[in-house]
């Protein structure tokens, strides 16, 4: 197998959605291993990989994804890490866990990559951040890459950056779906449908970041030329301020890459 994966949570199932459709692996490429049956059958149904319930199994591949949540980091290394060999990458997208304390734990040289993607891999529409080992060579980096770009961008970033990155994108759809949220509540308060009011919301969410990134105008600028004189939208914009909006976005972003960097 060239890839495996040891997770096969919602994360995990974007990513290799991404990959297969982007035609950057077959079936036959893929192993995933879960902590249930169900899960594996679910899997297995979707994507017609193999799937099992053996981690050790999957620490075969020569690509080793661990998928799993940062409390089984640890145990899940500790299973596999006799089976892992100098030729193979583990690659994590485990929050808080540093390349340090992988290789520490790991006992021994492995060529790892940190990473770390966002649930809109779900849609194609991820952003990843991957920071290397230093045993991993600049090719065996851009076939991780290539591959993570199957779901959306990757970039390759600094491991001081990664609580940032944290921060900034892998906990950020929650910040957005949040806000979308609250927007659709407030029209529905106005007497729009509900599910009207969660496409007018996302859809509003949607455009103005493409604006953002294809546009390259500064999203001050952005805002600024939606802010007529007197009108309603620097009214609203006002009281967001008045509400401490933007210092409450940044609050809430230092604590989650303050959680990440003291995990």
């Amino acid at each position: 197998m060239k890839v495996g994966f040891i997770g096969a949570g919602n994360m995990a199932s974007a990513m290799i959605g991404g990959m297969l459709q982007k035609g950057l692996l077959q079936k036959e490429d893929i192993i995933a291993s879960s902590a249930t049956q169900k899960t594996a059958d679910r899997v297995a149904q979707e994507f017609g990989i193999r799937t099992t319930l053996d981690n050790k199994e999957v620490a075969k591949a020569e690509i080793v994804i661990l998928a799993i949540k940062p409390i089984y980091c640890e145990g899940v290394i500790r299973e596999i890490r006799d089976q892992i060999g100098e030729n193979q990458i583990v690659v994590t997208i485990v929050a808080g866990r540093s390349l340090q304390w992988l290789s520490d734990t790991f006992g021994k040289p492995v060529k790892l990559i940190r990473t770390m993607p966002n649930t809109p891999a779900l849609v194609g529409e991820a952003v990843t951040a991957l920071c290397p080992g230093e045993l991993v060579s600049e090719e065996e980096l851009e076939e991780v890459c290539s591959l993570f770009r199957g779901f959306g961008k990757a970039e390759v970033v600094g491991e001081h950056l990664m609580d940032a990155v944290v921060a900034v994108s892998g906990s950020s759809p929650a910040y957005v779906f949040m806000f979308i949220e609250a927007m659709a509540d407030a029209a529905v308060a106005e007497g729009m449908p509900r599910v009207q009011a969660y496409q007018f919301a996302a859809q509003s969410v949607l455009g103005s970041a493409k604006m953002v990134l294809e546009t390259g105008k500064h999203p001050g600028e952005l805002k600024d030329m939606v802010c007529s004189p007197a009108g309603t939208t620097i009214a609203g914009v006002c009281k967001l301020e008045e509400k401490g909006f933007r210092s409450s976005v940044m609050e809430c972003m230092k604590a989650c890459a303050d959680k990440s960097r003291n995990m």
